[in-house]
């Protein structure tokens, strides 16, 4: 992991993160209910996908409020799995940011790791940070469009909602996402970060505790 997780943070987006869990939990009602986010239903927690640093400081957060041997069972996890990735793609080995790679390499680890589930997905389908998941997981569920075009958020949503997510709802989404880009900003500056983004596991690596795992092996149990 790099010496980026160590600088000092930015200015805190934990804001943001509500703005958009609340973003959430209007559109789906807005949307009569035929979101089928629920309880249990980890579709969406399977493959690792692009986060931002910003998604790292507030997983790191979440970790840090963890007991010990559950912080430990996650970035566990997390090491076994960055380890596969970078036996397969040696390239993630020299950085992890991925400011600099292509969308088709990207969808190459997608797709090579598309049934690794999220080291913070726990055996009962519960996620171990929830308060702290990134902001792609807040906002997953809700129909995309494109051109006004409407298609399904995932696999499960095999069908879209006969009712539109009114307009007002879209231009509150891109409120957002220039917020999150203002805040990746800031935190380029207070960093000296050279990168935004980094695939889902590394979000959930101190760079001692993988120094400490990779020494000790990655096959130990506690």
């Amino acid at each position: 992991m790099s010496d980026r997780l160590l600088d000092p943070a930015p200015p805190d987006p934990a804001s943001l993160y509500r703005k958009t869990d609340h973003w959430f939990r209007r559109a789906a009602t807005a949307l009569l209910g035929e979101v089928p986010c629920r309880v249990g239903c980890t579709n969406c927690c399977i493959g690792p996908f692009p986060i931002t640093l910003l998604d790292v400081h507030i997983l790191q957060q979440g970790l840090a409020a963890l007991t010990p041997d559950h912080r430990r069972r996650i970035e566990r996890r997390a090491i076994e799995h960055t380890v596969a990735m970078e036996a397969a793609f040696p390239q993630l080995t020299h950085t992890d940011l991925l400011d600099n790679w292509s969308d088709r390499e990207v969808d190459r680890v997608v797709t090579e790791f598309h049934h690794h589930p999220c080291p913070a997905l726990e055996a009962d389908g519960r996620c171990g940070l929830y308060d702290h998941r990134p902001l792609a997981c807040r906002s997953m569920g809700i129909p995309t469009e494109d051109r006004g075009l409407a298609q399904g958020a995932c696999e499960v949503q095999t069908f879209i909602p006969i009712l539109r997510l009114p307009s007002a709802f879209r231009e509150e989404e891109d409120r957002l996402a220039q917020e999150e880009a203002t805040f990746l900003d800031a935190h380029r500056r207070a960093t000296g970060s050279t990168g935004e983004e980094v695939f889902l596991p590394y979000g959930f690596l101190r760079r001692e505790s993988r120094e400490t795992c990779e020494k000790s092996g990655t096959g130990e149990t506690s």
